[in-house]
């Protein structure tokens, strides 16, 4: 892509505020376009882009988010930067999927947690446990987000863009305090090598890996799957679910209500009409 086009669509998504990953992946997915033909893309047809995007499809069988990642940038790029009408191209509609994640039990918890005996592995995978949060959340808390005296922790700019609160457990407390006195991170909660940035995503997954193998664990999932099991494990001991929503930062009561689909206690509550059929 050239620069100057480039640069307008870059201006172009900061003047609506798209998230800087948006961006990154929307100028990629362009300048795969321009790659494939060799051309600006401003000089190519609605037809060259569907075209392109069957190719994406079919021959190199990418998944159904990446090639709708391509498409938007793509309408943008048409519609929005080069005010051309809407364009005729498209993908074919995601595939309705059900799939439930794979939470851990209590004991399988347990056990990867106290197995870890780096302190900071350890405080870093028991705080995304105990208050639920996402991996990116995790790695960009800083020391002044853990609000002790409201037992909160405070997340800025979480998934959508939304800052909450969500619970500060005392026994984290305890454990954050000792990681603390030992580490003494500044800027971030959990640094990277370098003590200015924030650990890279992939290694807290890499931790939680690693923690999974040590304890035997092999159910699939990544470090992800510690907050499905806060949300199951939540929904268990009783809480209410419009509570549990807000700490987890879910936007529809139904992204949390699938949690009540996975929850094993709930299902071995269920009395089988068998049972209740064939009662002495």
């Amino acid at each position: 892509m050239s620069t100057p086009l480039r640069t307008l669509m870059l201006n172009q998504m900061t003047l609506r505020y798209l998230a800087e990953k948006t961006k990154t992946a929307y100028i990629s997915a362009v300048a795969g376009l321009a790659k494939f033909y060799m051309q600006s893309p401003d000089q190519l047809t609605e037809d060259q882009v569907q075209r392109y995007l069957l190719y994406l499809i079919e021959e190199r069988k990418l998944a159904w988010s990446t090639c709708n990642v391509a498409f938007s940038a793509f309408r943008f790029l048409y519609t929005t930067v080069l005010k051309r009408p809407d364009g005729a191209f498209s993908i074919p509609p995601r595939r309705k999927q059900k799939k439930l994640p794979y939470p851990l039990t209590v004991e399988e918890t347990l056990r990867l947690i106290t197995l870890t005996r780096n302190p900071k592995h350890r405080a870093l995978l028991m705080t995304v446990y105990s208050a639920g949060l996402r991996v990116s959340e995790v790695v960009h808390l800083k020391p002044w987000h853990i609000e002790s005296s409201r037992r909160l922790i405070r997340v800025d700019q979480g998934k959508g863009n939304k800052d909450r609160y969500t619970h500060l457990s005392p026994r984290l407390i305890r454990e954050l305090r000792s990681y603390w006195r030992l580490c003494r991170p500044t800027i971030w909660l959990f640094p990277g090598r370098d003590k200015d940035r924030p650990m890279p995503v992939g290694s807290a997954q890499k931790i939680y890996y690693q923690a999974k193998e040590r304890a035997g664990i092999t159910r699939p999932g990544g470090i992800h799957t510690l907050r499905h099991c806060f949300a199951t494990h939540q929904l268990e001991s009783g809480c209410d679910i419009f509570v549990i929503k807000q700490m987890l930062g879910h936007s529809a009561i139904a992204s949390t209500t699938r949690y009540l689909h996975i929850s094993p206690e709930r299902l071995r509550a269920v009395v089988s009409p068998l049972d209740s059929l064939m009662q002495p």
